[in-house]
């Protein structure tokens, strides 16, 4: 079973409703199960788009874990048109002590929108630091991104430099780059070329499985 907290919505501001929808998912008893694994990101973690938000990544991975037997439910904690700056101020209403697995997926609408890397990097630290605070048990996963060249080459360099940067200081686990054999992709994404269709989410889920899989059991 995936929790699912938000799904399609396009605005970056959470607002209220969001939020208690959000903090109602993650204060939700997840069955009988004793470990969860909460993944915390944009509009790519939510499944913006698609018919069935279940078809995300983040469900795909529950399927996954299930077809294992193994004892995790996923909280989809994605919310369309999220930035770092919005993640900063939602993680509160999200983040539960006794979380096993903190996936952290933002930044791409910060790259998109031009925000200065360095300001990307300290929303992203800031919120690596709260997890470790608030729920320090957690195995913390950061999900690399990169963007389009059309941004320019430099922008486009230190924002893909700063994902590898911030897992090596902070001695967690990185996902390369999610979108990899995705993004650029026509038939694998929306019309949007930005958001994957559920074909394009099979493949941004082996993306994460491999960094993923290791945690589970330990």
């Amino acid at each position: 079973m995936i929790l699912q907290s938000c799904k399609d919505n396009s605005n970056a501001s959470s607002g209220e409703t969001e939020k208690s929808q959000t903090e109602e998912t993650a204060t939700t008893e997840t069955d009988s199960t004793s470990k969860t694994i909460l993944f915390f990101g944009d509009s790519l973690t939510a499944g913006y788009g698609l018919e069935d938000a279940d078809n995300a990544f983040p469900g795909l991975i529950q399927d996954r874990i299930d077809s294992l037997g193994l004892d995790y439910t996923v909280i989809n904690a994605g919310l369309s048109g999220e930035t770092t700056a919005g993640g900063r101020n939602r993680l509160e209403w999200v983040l539960e002590p006794d979380v096993d697995i903190f996936v952290l997926e933002l930044g791409a609408n910060d790259g998109l929108r031009g925000v200065q890397v360095a300001e990307t990097r300290e929303n992203l630290q800031w919120m690596i630091d709260q997890v470790k605070t608030e729920a320090p048990e957690a195995k913390i996963v950061l999900v690399g991104m990169q963007l389009p060249p059309n941004l320019g080459t430099e922008y486009t360099r230190h924002f893909k430099k700063l994902f590898p940067e911030l897992a090596e200081k902070n001695n967690i686990t990185l996902v390369p780059f999610l979108l990899q054999n995705v993004g650029g992709v026509a038939r694998l994404n929306q019309n949007d070329g930005i958001h994957p269709t559920a074909e394009g989410h099979k493949l941004v889920a082996e993306n994460v499985w491999p960094v993923l899989e290791p945690l589970l059991n330990e």
